[in-house]
């Protein structure tokens, strides 16, 4: 570790310091509609993962940016997490990253030259993993620090996939197990293990190149990936965005056994409360259920797993696809359902 604590200097950390959604929605309601080209495939419209504009019959350009404040405080391990957080969105289109840009705000009088650049050296690391250039970026002054990528990407259209096009009956595939979230929580207050804080690199700066994979499977119909609004929020995206509904079984969501531990004696984050509160009359909840596992569920997620929906048939290929990229707990959590003509798209956990 180094002898500079990174996360002292943010009020958040990770995806969890993402604007709640509620709050967001708000706001983007009030924004002004843009052009639309009719080369635009994907936009604003359904909160996708990222922007896909095709270039001709065979190209299409992807395109995503995303920064957070420290989650962690090696400023290395910041920026791998960093950087594979913001390819992620790129994955989940089922595209192929082709080059980044960097997106830097540091506190100058507060870091060194020597810690910045360790930030960039390792969002520079996992780029190279990624087999693409940093080929630019910006730098500001601030009195946060802040590290992210402009990602960009290339993918047929016919592959793209987006969090709209789940069918009544496709399977939930969920790729990384959750609880990012609650453990750097944990690592704030002092409290996480060595082990934990090695269990939450794993997972945080596991590339989703998997995706590439996926987006080529038939009967893959929807995907996205879990982050910052936890599992429920980002599963609401795709239900509302197919117009359906889903059934999640909690007992087969893969966890992270020390946040499980840290959960159920109340450490938590409280970006899942706000979580909650935006999503939570969209949810239906088992009286029996652990209040805990509501906390697990809406757990902000810092470079989460890929979320798939895809047609039974298709669950075989998924998952072998999952495992042969290391994915080892990708799990099926549940399945999509038609949504209630009144009410309209819900979650039910069970």
């Amino acid at each position: 570790m180094t002898s500079i604590a990174l996360t002292q200097f943010s009020h958040g950390g990770g995806c969890g310091c993402k604007i709640a959604p509620g709050l967001l929605a708000e706001i983007l309601s009030r924004a002004p509609q843009g052009i639309v080209p009719p080369e635009l495939m994907v936009g604003l419209e359904t909160s996708d993962d990222a922007a896909v504009y095709r270039l001709n019959d065979s190209q299409a350009l992807v395109a995503t940016t995303d920064f957070f404040t420290p989650i962690v405080d090696d400023p290395r391990d910041f920026g791998r997490i960093a950087a594979t957080n913001a390819l992620s969105d790129i994955y989940a289109m089922g595209a192929t990253p082709i080059m980044a840009l960097a997106l830097v705000g540091m506190p100058i009088a507060k870091l060194s030259p020597d810690v910045i650049a360790q930030v960039l050296a390792g969002g520079a690391e996992v780029c190279r993993d990624a087999g693409i250039p940093i080929a630019g970026g910006h730098s500001i002054d601030l009195l946060e620090p802040i590290y992210g990528l402009v990602a960009l990407g290339i993918v047929h259209p016919d592959r793209v996939r987006r969090n709209a096009g789940g069918q009544v009956g496709d399977v939930l595939v969920l790729g990384k197990p959750l609880g990012v979230g609650i453990l750097s929580a944990a690592l704030k207050k002092g409290l996480l293990s060595e082990s934990g804080y090695a269990q939450m690199l794993r997972h945080t700066t596991q590339l989703n190149r998997v995706g590439i994979t996926l987006g080529g499977l038939h009967g893959v119909h929807a995907m996205t990936d879990v982050t910052g609004f936890g599992l429920a929020g980002h599963l609401l995206e795709v239900c509302r965005g197919s117009k359906l509904s889903a059934r999640v079984a909690l007992a087969q969501v893969p966890l992270i056994d020390e946040a499980v531990a840290f959960a159920r004696n109340g450490i938590i984050t409280g970006a899942s409360g706000r979580n909650w509160e935006a999503h939570g009359n969209l949810v239906d909840w088992p009286a029996d259920a652990p209040t805990w596992m509501q906390a697990l569920v809406s757990d902000p997620q810092t470079s989460g797993g890929l979320l798939v929906s895809c047609a039974p048939a298709a669950v075989p290929d998924v998952l072998a696809a999952f495992r042969d990229e290391g994915f080892a707990l990708a799990a099926i959590v549940g399945e999509l359902t038609m949504a209630d003509p009144i009410a309209g798209s819900r979650i039910v956990f069970e």
